[in-house]
């Protein structure tokens, strides 16, 4: 039998069938020996085989083929840093959650995630939440990071989960499509899909006051059907996001500003930090491209990672 994975546990996944049917399923032993260098060789999105078990009268399935994933989310794994996480696969769009201070979204972080989405091909829209709590200060930050960002290329969107501004925006930009919703843990990820498909109740939990970070709620990445012809991918809240398998000289290449200024370097394999002539550096002079956008891909060309623990993953990986 054949279908999609619609729920990790790290030990069992819940797969729908091409029919619509739901199956508990699990994996042997030796399927994590097969070359897969991730914590999690099955993820919220692949396609995969199964034959059915019984066992103390109910149908379980054993997974026994993964289909070949068109793109994925990964990131580097908590514990062990040789490994990676794959957040989820076969995803059309991403949506990252931004909120400016409650609790803070960095351009780092965002930063980070734009060029491993930019990796796999797969489309990004900025979604800056909470804007019905922002002051007039605040939402001239909001304002400048979408006009930078913008800028670029990517889709920016203000919205506020609670009280419903830009929901049918989003839902619009929904449809037809499987979608994943990403962010730090508070930045109201569980709210919005709740604004959104108010039947599916997803558990939402107080910014600590404290601290200024989000409470656990989601706890492992699930795939939701929505009620409009689009699919869901809820996630848990991430601190950090550590880059993996990238070379340093294409990192540059999945930041699109300095993408299209590269064939203006004086060197075909330009890396934007110490060369002659170099198009990006002259553009920086000249404000023609961020600072704090530069600042990001020196910090990832120097193998610096932020922080990268997540709040619910930890003792999956």
């Amino acid at each position: 039998m054949t279908g999609t994975v619609y729920k990790s546990t790290g030990s069992w996944y819940t797969v729908k069938t091409d029919g619509g049917r739901f199956y508990e399923c699990r994996i042997k032993g030796k399927f994590r020996l097969e070359g897969i260098k991730s914590t999690n060789p099955i993820a919220v999105g692949d396609r995969v085989h199964f034959k059915l078990e019984a066992k103390n009268d109910t149908e379980t399935g054993v997974i026994n083929r993964i289909e070949a994933r068109e793109n994925y989310i990964v990131r580097k794994s908590v514990n062990l840093s040789k490994q990676t996480h794959i957040i989820a696969s076969n995803i059309d769009q991403v949506f990252l959650l931004i909120t400016i201070d409650n609790p803070p979204t960095f351009t780092s972080f965002i930063d980070r995630f734009l060029v491993t989405a930019e990796a796999y091909s797969i489309k990004t829209v900025l979604l800056f939440n909470k804007i019905d709590t922002y002051d007039e200060e605040t939402l001239l930050e909001v304002k400048y990071l979408a006009a930078l960002y913008r800028s670029i290329g990517y889709e920016c969107v203000g919205i506020s989960a609670e009280t419903g501004k830009n929901i049918d925006k989003v839902k619009d930009l929904m449809l037809g499509k499987v979608s994943m919703f990403a962010g730090h843990s508070g930045v109201g990820k569980s709210t919005l899909v709740n604004a959104i498909e108010p039947n599916l109740d997803l558990k939402t939990k107080a910014i600590s006051e404290q601290h200024m970070q989000g409470q656990h709620t989601t706890t492992f990445a699930e795939m939701f059907d929505l009620s409009f012809d689009a699919k869901i991918i809820d996630t848990p809240g991430i601190k950090g996001f550590g880059i993996v398998d990238m070379d340093k000289e294409e990192v540059g290449d999945y930041f699109p500003e300095f993408f299209a200024l590269k064939q203006d370097c004086k060197f075909n394999n330009c890396l934007h930090v110490k060369e002659p002539k170099c198009a990006v550096k002259a553009a920086l002079e000249n404000d023609e491209v961020s600072y704090s956008r530069y600042r990001s891909y020196l910090q990832i060309l120097d193998g610096e990672d932020e922080h990268y623990r997540t709040d619910n993953w930890d003792e999956q990986v």
